[in-house]
């Protein structure tokens, strides 16, 4: 599907949906997205509808598998990519219209270029790389950097899901045993993952890994330490469940559950969250990715959300992150 600049960049920012309509007021509250990432171009990236209704099966006998399983369906407005280069322009330009902070995610260089452009809206986050192969003393002392001299404020994405690896293991005790020290939180992928076909693009992606329970060793070594439980350990909800009973330091993010799974399952799964009592402790995000019109969107969703009461929403959107963060409580 070929698209000129012009008319991609309108229907990037136009793509919020119902969203779009709510945010576009002169005093818009604020909102703090818990889960971007600072990415430059996603060529990659086509124009896609958000909350699928199915994930498809694939067959290795029919050739060359596609590793996404989400279904075909047709929407309007759909989301599209920002047209070449002008990928955080976008997406900054919809923090400024939206009144959103967010936590940018990603290799220390780019995060900064993130934060120059937009030093109010951007707190920066960064996290250690892959496990196998790497040199610990290396990225300890990258971290201490980041934390202790450049003002970065989360130790995330953290992704040792993609390696097999559980976030107890002890290879990586050490960095936890220096974001509790500096008293930084760290914000883990869990749960979810793949799209329905992790098998054919992530081969050492382990669901397993997932288990919001898996946690518990590492918690009980490191009972100071915040947590932000990325994608909210979407779809092991009671073990979930089960983690916040027992860790009143632990956070969940909904950002990638948010767009990326049935409507009707997203809302029931954060339903759950909140009608167990734990509504305090889940926090907006989007894993912004490829689609500036994702924000306004996933906004929406919030929004119209009709089990949950105002005070819910402002909680969800801002209040609970900028305790977790402890930032300035909303005015």
């Amino acid at each position: 599907m070929r698209i000129g600049m012009t008319s991609l960049a309108v229907l990037a920012l136009m793509a919020g949906g119902e969203a779009f309509a709510q945010n576009t007021t002169a005093a818009v509250a604020p909102v703090i997205d818990v889960h971007m990432h600072a990415m430059a171009d996603a060529p990659w990236a086509t124009p896609v509808c958000p909350n699928q209704a199915r994930f498809e099966a694939s067959d290795p006998k029919n050739g060359p598998e596609a590793p996404f399983g989400w279904s075909k369906e047709e929407c309007s407005p759909k989301l599209y990519p920002a047209p070449k280069g002008e990928y955080m322009k976008a997406v900054l330009a919809e923090m400024e219209r939206l009144n959103v902070r967010g936590v940018v995610f990603g290799d220390v260089d780019a995060v900064k270029k993130w934060q120059a452009a937009a030093p109010s809206r951007v707190i920066p986050g960064t996290s250690f790389g892959r496990v196998e192969g790497s040199d610990p003393a290396r990225q300890l002392k990258m971290l201490e950097v980041a934390f202790t001299q450049d003002g970065f404020k989360v130790m995330g994405e953290i992704g040792l899901q993609y390696e097999g690896i559980s976030p107890s293991d002890m290879r990586v005790d050490q960095y936890f045993a220096l974001a509790e020290k500096l008293d930084i939180p760290v914000a883990i992928h869990m749960g979810t993952g793949g799209s329905g076909r992790a098998n054919i693009g992530m081969p050492a992606y382990r669901g397993s890994m997932g288990n919001p329970l898996l946690l518990e060793d590492l918690l009980a070594r490191h009972p100071k330490l915040r947590v932000q439980v990325m994608h909210a350990g979407y779809p092991m909800i009671d073990n979930m469940l089960t983690l916040l009973q027992a860790n009143s330091h632990v956070y969940v993010d909904i950002a990638g559950l948010i767009w990326s799974y049935p409507r009707k399952e997203v809302n029931r799964y954060i339903e759950r969250l909140v009608d167990a009592g734990f509504g305090d402790r889940v926090m907006y995000g989007t894993d912004q990715l490829a689609w500036p019109g994702l924000m306004a969107y996933s906004i929406g969703l919030i929004q119209n959300a009709d089990y949950l009461s105002p005070e819910q929403k402002r909680d969800i959107l801002y209040n609970n992150a900028a305790r977790f963060l402890r930032l300035e409580p909303a005015k």
